[in-house]
């Protein structure tokens, strides 16, 4: 028996779930299960998960702060985690929450942005000295941090920060000489363009930085113009890194309950394709490697069909169809082209060709497998 089943099968008489045990015995298995789950992690289903996913949340509420500490770093490096006691843990404490916070990809730009809103000073501190900290989450600092996480989110070379959340900062930098420096001090901003663009306020406190448009030479430009470019083209194109990221995440949302037709409607309100794609794989029942697939090969009738057959409405189809990561972008063309064939096509039929590939694609493996025993 390997390793996973016997702690598996261990989950039903483990006294401490029921209150029979003393304070030692409760914390020892909270560490024992969160390394366990730590060594199997990459081979857990979803129903495994979940059940590691309970029993750990149940026991995070009857230990001492050390042990969730100990477990807390135990899963902030995993790709794949229990959703809800991530989340639980990453809500503690800070001693217990940061390591989450400034490590763990299974918390999401959502999760983050709940924690900087209800969460301490320290929270945010974490999360603005991620490894990337995106746009929404970067605002949500800017928002309700005070000085010393906005001033560690301003050094962060991996912050982005959309137009609205530089006015808000350059508002800062006027009141506080270490943000006014640190915001020169970034290469990745065009100043230049900015002026242009920010509102007459945040326009007038910008020239109080000093002279940065000066400071611009042609070099600086040109790679300020990369950057940009390779953001639009991340976001437009796929990566396997971002997929990667974004499927444990939906995964991790999935564990929590909270995979729904409102998730997705968000996902693809703040263009996070990844995430609309990878929610959709787990939505629809199908392999990753399918939908990838799908993606890679810019398969807008199978993605069509697919989504017919999930009652998507019309103008969600639409939104979701721009935001996904296809090889290239869709031209206005082909939009118009897959919207009005979803519109043509029945539910109905729409469900009988995707139940008959779905039949098909898991007899086409299963015979492949009985191949391969028959060589083996």
């Amino acid at each position: 028996m390997s390793e996973l089943d016997e702690g598996l099968r261990a989950f039903s008489s483990f006294r401490v779930l029921n209150g029979e045990d003393n304070h030692s015995e409760r914390e020892q298995l909270f560490r024992n299960m969160a390394q366990l789950f730590s060594y199997v992690s990459d081979r857990c289903d979803d129903e495994q998960v979940a059940q590691y996913d309970e029993v750990l949340c149940q026991l995070a509420a009857l230990v001492e702060v050390e042990a969730r500490v100990h477990v807390a770093k135990l899963l902030a490096p995993l790709e794949r985690a229990p959703g809800t006691v991530v989340v639980k843990l990453a809500n503690d404490v800070i001693e217990v929450a940061k390591p989450l916070l400034e490590f763990s990809n299974v918390l999401s730009d959502d999760d983050l942005i709940d924690i900087i809103a209800s969460q301490s000073e320290e929270h945010r501190l974490a999360i603005a000295g991620r490894t990337n900290v995106p746009e929404r989450v970067g605002e949500a600092i800017v928002e309700h941090g005070d000085r010393s996480s906005v001033v560690r989110l301003v050094r962060n070379a991996n912050a982005e920060f959309d137009k609205a959340t530089l006015e808000k900062l350059v508002e800062r930098a006027a009141r506080d000489a270490e943000i006014a420096a640190d915001l020169r001090n970034r290469h990745d901003i065009d100043w230049k363009s900015l002026r242009g663009e920010i509102d007459t306020v945040a326009s007038k406190v910008l020239e109080t930085l000093g002279d940065v448009e000066r400071r611009l030479d042609p070099v600086a430009a040109g790679k300020i113009n990369a950057v940009v470019y390779n953001r639009m083209r991340n976001r437009a194109g796929f990566s396997a890194t971002e997929w990667k990221v974004a499927y444990n995440q939906v995964k991790a949302l999935s564990d929590r309950k909270q995979l729904n037709d409102r998730a997705l409607a968000r996902f693809a309100r703040f263009g996070y394709g990844h995430h609309a794609a990878a929610a959709l794989t787990v939505m629809l029942s199908v392999a990753p490697e399918v939908f990838v697939k799908w993606l890679a090969s810019q398969d807008y009738v199978a993605i069509t069909v697919a989504l017919k057959a999930a009652s998507l409405q019309p103008d969600m189809f639409e939104a979701i169809v721009a935001t996904l990561p296809w090889r290239d972008l869709p031209s206005e063309a082909d939009k118009k082209m897959v919207v009005s064939r979803f519109e043509a096509l029945d539910i109905d039929e729409a469900q009988g060709i995707f139940e008959l590939w779905r039949a098909h694609a898991f007899r086409k493996r299963a015979v492949s497998e009985d191949r391969g025993q028959v060589v083996a």
